[in-house]
């Protein structure tokens, strides 16, 4: 194959570096295909058709239209050299038509001069120079390579792959997304917004930093379980969007992302498939609220779906492994149009949620992915639902990126910066009210979050977040372990002022007293108290009826129902139970947390430019990671 043995030779010119820059780009591709050993194993799965259909979906008009020129005069040029077998006769049947479409000749390309295709792109001055960049671009991603003549030589697949597509005459810059004005040139223009998308970055960015939180702790508390056709029945999407406090399509998105970013797994169990944190969450929850958002952005922007977006006639799920491989390559487009437009542009070239694109910001997004934009079905419904999640994540906001999208489109991986500035730090102490009540007016800590939840109940979350205090929050609080003193003590030193209003204190106090006054013994299921007044009264108590208690001594009660079912009846009727082992010392009781495998380490960033060594015969370099994977 003179082709693979042209780009075996173009590979093997480059540094390493360069060479793992190649491979980093491509690293998706390739990571789909066994680790290339030698530079030929590389050209060859660089060039095989399920790689090109990837890569050329994330070039631009320039070079896409460079390389279907030369793909299409490359082929003209084998065809004239070795004619293929004739065509067959009409009424041909199946099997004769694609023997002929898939032949050798009909697959053959040559190598074309570079002034031939420039010729025919018809481009002078500065297009020419966009046109002969575009070609060096397509050399560096190695969709293209040089001969020792200088002749420009095609992955034979090219041209079966853009054949069908017409990119029409060649442009050298992208056009401006101008917005359509069905009225006339006269229609005034509306005002700028009030907000800047700075503002709208910050509030975006806080409100999914709390949704993502509550989302995933819920999943923590109560895995999942998936439907046996694969994907969250809808009750379950229904109840983990009550528990987050988000929309549904905005729930199944979360959901997406976090798997897609490893923070949650899916996990065979004999009930069937569950969805459940894994243990890279709780390393999630230690770290500051930007780097938290961090992965779910990045994986947004490489998702093979548009979890937003349900076809006609389908139902909407979440978990379910994507297959839309146009939908980076649109989320690309989209963004880098709305990067040409200034902040203050007046009117918004798209507004979320309405459900529709103006056919001027389509257009413009064409240039910068032609095969991912107006050439896919309902291409305005699927970029309407990608500006509304871009709107959603904090990317996108009157009409043009933030500072925190154009973040996102230079580099997906480099956003720690740009949140930090977003997101304010944590917050390790709260004001505690007179009113039982304690504020926190921003996003707290992990663990001040942990403890104000385990002993008060989260009334409110916006700009501040509030818990209160009732007798059944500080008694869940007690039956996890706590004592009146170490509640009091851990509340003390959370507390801005280092101390604690005195209601506060006595609804504490009185609780603990009341707490432990009977004991539930997990044999039998016996009730305990010193009190034998209160024994009398339990058994007496008409709610408790469906525990049918007897007395069997003055101080204890036997229950008909487990000590589960008979602790939550005794809570119910407004009593204060604790749990007592077989040794007679209370029991703990602990919320549950679920968590899955963790998922494969992250790829070492130094395998790339060992692999690059590897394959150029050279030695590895000190500390340099063994590639355990192709890209």
């Amino acid at each position: 194959m003179e082709g693979l043995d042209t780009l075996t030779r173009s590979l093997a010119r480059r540094t390493p570096e360069q060479l793992a820059a190649l491979l980093t780009r491509h690293a998706e591709p390739l990571a789909r295909r066994p680790a290339p050993t030698e530079l030929r194993g590389l050209a060859s799965a660089l060039w095989s058709y399920e790689t090109l259909h990837h890569l050329v979906l994330h070039l631009d008009h320039p070079r896409l239209t460079v390389l279907a020129t030369a793909a299409r005069l490359s082929q003209e040029r084998a065809a004239q050299d070795a004619p293929g077998p004739a065509a067959p006769a009409p009424g041909a049947d199946y099997q004769s038509l694609m023997a002929h479409r898939l032949s050798f000749a009909q697959l053959a390309t040559a190598p074309v001069p570079p002034e031939d295709v420039l010729a025919a792109l018809e481009t002078t001055g500065a297009a020419r120079d966009a046109a002969e960049s575009a070609l060096r671009a397509l050399y560096d991603d190695a969709l293209a390579a040089p001969t020792e003549d200088g002749a420009v030589v095609v992955p034979p697949r090219t041209p079966q792959l853009l054949a069908a597509h017409d990119f029409g005459p060649f442009l050298a810059e992208a056009p401006r997304p101008v917005p359509d004005d069905p009225a006339g040139a006269g229609t005034p223009v509306s005002a700028v917004p009030a907000t800047s998308p700075h503002d709208e970055s910050r509030a975006a960015a806080a409100t999914l930093a709390a949704t993502a939180d509550r989302l995933l702790a819920s999943l923590a508390t109560q895995p999942a379980a998936l439907r046996k056709s694969g994907g969250l029945a809808v009750r379950e999407i229904k109840r983990l969007a009550k528990a987050a406090g988000a929309g549904e399509p905005q729930t199944r998105l979360l959901l997406d992302l976090a798997l897609a970013a490893g923070l949650i797994a899916l996990t065979r169990t004999p009930a069937g498939i569950t969805a459940l944190p894994t243990g890279a969450y709780d390393d999630w929850l230690a770290r500051p609220p930007g780097q938290r958002l961090a992965p779910l952005l990045a994986a947004w922007s490489a998702l093979w779906a548009i979890p937003t977006h349900t076809p006609f006639g389908e139902t909407p799920t979440a978990l379910v492994r994507g297959h839309d491989r146009h939908a980076p390559a649109l989320r690309h487009a989209l963004l880098a149009t709305l990067a040409t437009v200034p902040p203050a542009a007046g009117a918004p070239l798209a507004t979320p949620g309405h459900g529709t694109v103006p056919p001027g910001l389509l257009r413009a997004a064409d240039w910068h992915r032609p095969l991912a934009v107006t050439a896919q079905p309902m291409a305005e419904d699927r970029a309407a639902h990608t500006l509304d999640e871009a709107a959603y994540l904090g990317l996108v906001a009157h009409g043009t990126l933030t500072p925190l999208g154009r973040a996102l489109l230079t580099d997906p991986h480099s956003l720690d910066e740009p949140l930090a500035d977003l997101l304010p730090p944590l917050l390790e102490q709260a004001h505690f009210q007179a009113d039982l009540t304690a504020v926190v007016p921003g996003r707290p800590t992990a663990a001040l979050a942990a403890l104000l939840t385990s002993a008060a109940d989260r009334e409110s979350e916006e700009h501040a977040v509030t818990w209160r205090f009732t007798p059944a929050s500080v008694r869940r609080a007690l039956d996890t372990g706590h004592t009146a003193g170490t509640l009091l003590d851990d509340l003390t030193r959370a507390s801005t002022t280092g101390a604690l209003p005195q209601p506060l204190r006595y609804l504490v106090q009185d609780a603990a007293r009341a707490h432990g006054r009977m004991r539930v013994l997990p044999a039998a299921c016996c009730i305990r108290s010193d009190d034998e007044t209160l024994v009398k009264e339990l058994a007496a108590h008409r709610a408790l009826g469906d525990l049918a208690l007897r007395v069997i001594a003055p101080t204890v009660l036997v229950s008909s129902r487990p000590p589960a079912a008979t602790l939550d009846a005794l809570r119910a009727a407004g009593y204060a139970p604790a749990l007592e082992s077989d040794t007679g010392t209370t029991t703990v009781e602990r919320l549950p947390a679920h968590r899955a495998t963790a998922p494969a380490p992250t790829r070492d960033p130094q395998a790339p430019l060992a692999l690059a060594r590897r394959l150029l015969g050279l030695t590895p370099q000190p500390g340099e990671a063994a590639a355990t994977g192709g890209g």
